[in-house]
């Protein structure tokens, strides 16, 4: 089968190359391009960073240098029907344990296994994490690491770095937010609001809108919700040239080393 993205109810999925956005009926459908914005009206979308102009019918980049028609999201399809799930599982070595199918069996204690959501995932020796395939565990510093990967030695913070823990720090102006894998992340605006589904962020004095997308103020007022990007380790910012991810990878001067969903390097412009 295709790869599919899953969307925030567990339950739809898109094409690997579309992104969910909530449709007028609160289902959840699929714009045909990836990391789309969805516009506000629930039924067009956008390519990634424009903003949809619903009374021009167009999508507009903030420089002002795009200017598309509005795409229109079709409906996602539901995952896995439950028969076939049931059918297949995986069954842990104790031989009596099961795990869904694509997850993998993870020893928590002597006598427990619990299930990662990740196919032939590896491991944690704490008995409460995992990481994807071809990756290792870094519990110092709550990552998983692709081979080859070596994470800085954790250093005193640079002066006007935001601490997060002892490990982590995010760059003066930003707001330390727990990211979907656990671990922290930079919200880009000063005491914001982290939201509830572990990927946006909102201004202060704003809450989270999971609905649309956005922040929301106690008159009503809206603006988009930001995404946060991964915290640095400490001491791991690099002044000028190249950013360097680790002792194989770098990015361009400016941007920022992210990991990508395989554990592999990607760069955040």
């Amino acid at each position: 089968a295709p790869r599919a993205v899953p969307c925030p109810d567990g339950q739809s999925e898109c094409p690997d190359d579309a992104t969910c956005c909530v449709t007028s009926s609160g289902a959840w459908g699929c714009c045909p391009m990836p990391q789309a914005s969805c516009c506000a009206d629930k039924v067009h979308c956008c390519p990634h960073a424009t903003v949809c102009d619903l009374t021009r019918g167009r999508c507009v980049s903030p420089a002002g240098d795009t200017d598309v028609p509005l795409g229109t999201a079709f409906p996602a399809w539901k995952r896995h029907p439950p028969a076939a799930v049931a059918l297949r599982q995986v069954l842990c070595p104790d031989g009596r344990s099961a795990c869904p199918d694509g997850a993998t069996c993870c020893q928590l204690s002597p006598t427990q296994y619990g299930c990662c959501p990740l196919q032939n995932a590896v491991c944690c020796s704490d008995g409460q994490h995992c990481c994807p395939q071809g990756t290792t565990c870094d519990l110092i510093h709550s990552t998983c690491t692709s081979l080859g990967g070596s994470a800085p030695l954790a250093a005193l913070p640079t002066a006007g770095d935001i601490k997060c823990d002892e490990w982590t720090s995010c760059p003066d102006g930003n707001t330390c937010c727990r990211l979907s894998s656990g671990a922290w992340g930079c919200c880009p605006l000063e005491q914001a609001v982290c939201c509830p589904d572990l990927v946006h962020c909102c201004p202060q004095g704003y809450t989270c809108d999971p609905e649309g997308g956005s922040c929301l103020q106690g008159g009503g007022t809206r603006r988009p919700w930001v995404q946060k990007t991964p915290a640095l380790p400490r001491g791991g910012q690099v002044t000028s040239g190249n950013v360097i991810c680790d002792e194989t990878t770098s990015c361009p001067d400016g941007s920022t080393c992210c990991r990508l969903s395989l554990g592999t390097w990607g760069c955040c412009p």
